[in-house]
């Protein structure tokens, strides 16, 4: 119509004839200036006469965040326990479930595309950073498991040599026990270990151990958007504020189970700190999230990985294609169970009892890692055998040059005694004291031993002792060295 009276000249009653539009529908859209189209918003309905009885519902379906989806408020439990608990309650079933079907939308929807600013207590955020840290002198390229809960700024870390899914699974279990509870939704990024492959429309495939640990301990696992770390900006700040001040200076530690306790108690002290916006101590506001928590399982976590491996001729197996580790002779080309943890690896039994344990390796490069005792062992029980295995070729040169030296009634013996050392203060305590023996010709076990004991003194430790009060306090005594130095000065004279 516009053509045809713009662009074609036509007269407003010849548009009518030719299109049967009425005259003033015509004059309409010449007249019409803007063609946007209107969008009504829908409305949202406010359910004004269930005022009195919203903050009510809206508890009980808040809670239920903490519940199994199959003991969650239906609209009809809903409408039964109004009627029970007012008296006053009049409303019908279809009010109450309109109410009810958009609360739970909104509290329970899976689309969340941002944290909110005022953070829900209970809520927690997953992060790892990078540091270093001396464990019994070896330097490590570390890293450390940062919980930390944005409503409270409250935080926790743990310190692993990798970032594997024991590492995450294993530092937010030690996170759980320590809290005595479960954060019902907890933030984490798109790490491997717990997220296989990103789908379309921001999907996730999860990890068969990680969707295992999700179900046992029961919390809402949220993953931010590709390239959007920011989302959890809580803990962003946190493994900041954890590097700076609980990892500055180096750490330098002899086991590392035992530093994460005291990482721990100190992310306690430093809890008694003021919230940076709130009037009140971090701790103070941790307890609204600790009432939001979820129970902790009655049973623990199996974080470990299980893998059968095939073992070559010498009783030792690779891992992950880089990672060398013993077992035993006994268990020579045959496959064993292997247990693996954060920290250790422990090649089982057929009754899943551990054969031996090895701390984990962890790097880019190839590595090995001997425990000698199950070799040392089975080598005392067949001395004469010592020269033709394989595991004779793999000795120290010190301990082989001294076997060399026995004859095959005191390898035996020699053999128990160096397990026995091996198992008491390491392999390597046990070749110095072998090395010693070269140079002083000792033989016997008895003196090998009094060696190993020498070299290796067991310091008991003493604490102070309290004396009772019924002891009188002596007073300090110096000596006057000058009477001494008279009477020596005329030593000799008559």
């Amino acid at each position: 119509m516009r053509k045809q009276f713009f662009e074609e000249g036509k007269t407003i009653s010849q548009i009518s004839r030719e299109t049967g539009f009425d005259r003033k529908t015509i004059r309409a859209y010449i007249a019409k200036q803007d063609f946007n189209q209107d969008i009504t918003p829908p409305a949202k309905p406010l359910f004004f006469s269930l005022e009195p009885y919203k903050a009510c519902i809206d508890t009980w379906l808040t809670d239920d965040r903490k519940a199994k989806r199959k003991q969650r408020h239906t609209a009809k439990r809903v409408f039964d326990r109004l009627k029970k608990e007012f008296d006053d309650f009049k409303l019908s079933y279809r009010t109450v479930a309109g109410y009810v079907s958009l609360r739970k939308k909104e509290i329970f929807s899976k689309t969340r595309g941002y944290l909110p600013l005022e953070h829900i207590p209970g809520e927690a955020q997953v992060d790892f950073g990078d540091c270093q840290f001396y464990e019994r002198q070896r330097l490590y390229e570390g890293k450390y498991l940062n919980l930390s809960f944005p409503a409270s700024n409250k935080g926790y870390l743990q310190v692993f040599k990798g970032e594997n899914i024991q590492c995450l699974l294993e530092g937010l279990i030690s996170i759980f026990s320590h809290i005595g509870g479960v954060p019902s939704c907890i933030w984490f990024d798109n790490a491997s270990s717990a997220v296989s492959k990103v789908l379309k429309e921001g999907a996730r495939n999860l990890t068969d151990k990680f969707l295992k640990f999700k179900a046992h301990y029961g919390f809402e696992a949220v993953f931010c958007n590709i390239g959007a770390g920011h989302e959890k900006g809580s803990v962003e700040a946190k493994v900041g504020y954890h590097r700076r001040n609980m990892l500055v200076p180096v750490p330098r530690f002899d086991n590392i189970c035992q530093f994460n306790k005291e990482l721990l108690a100190i992310c306690e002290e430093d809890g008694d700190r003021n919230h940076y916006r709130k009037e009140a101590t971090h701790n103070d506001l941790f307890e609204k999230d600790r009432n939001a928590f979820l129970k902790l399982s009655a049973s623990p976590f199996d974080a470990s990985r299980y893998e059968k491996q095939k073992t070559n001729g010498y009783g030792k197996f690779i891992l992950d294609g880089l990672y060398e580790y013993s077992v035993s002779p006994k268990y020579a080309d045959c496959y064993v169970m292997v247990r693996i943890t954060a920290n250790t690896v422990a090649p089982l039994d057929d009754s899943l009892r551990e054969i031996t344990v090895h701390e984990r390796l962890y790097g880019a490069s190839k590595q090995s890692s001997m425990n000698w005792l199950p070799y040392l062992t089975q080598l005392a029980r067949f001395p004469g055998a010592l020269k033709y295995t394989g595991v004779y070729k793999m000795l120290p040169d010190p301990l082989r040059e001294y076997l060399d030296k026995l004859n095959r009634s005191q390898k035996g013996k020699i053999l128990s005694a160096i397990a026995a050392f091996s198992e008491k203060s390491g392999f390597e305590a046990a070749v110095d004291t072998v090395s010693e023996a070269l140079q002083y010709h000792i033989t016997d076990v008895d003196s090998l031993t009094n060696l190993h004991s020498w070299l290796n003194p067991v310091i008991a430790p003493l604490k102070p002792l309290k004396l009772s009060p019924s002891v009188p306090e002596l007073k300090k005594y110096t000596p006057q060295l000058s009477l001494y130095d008279r009477h020596l000065s005329k030593a000799g004279e008559r």
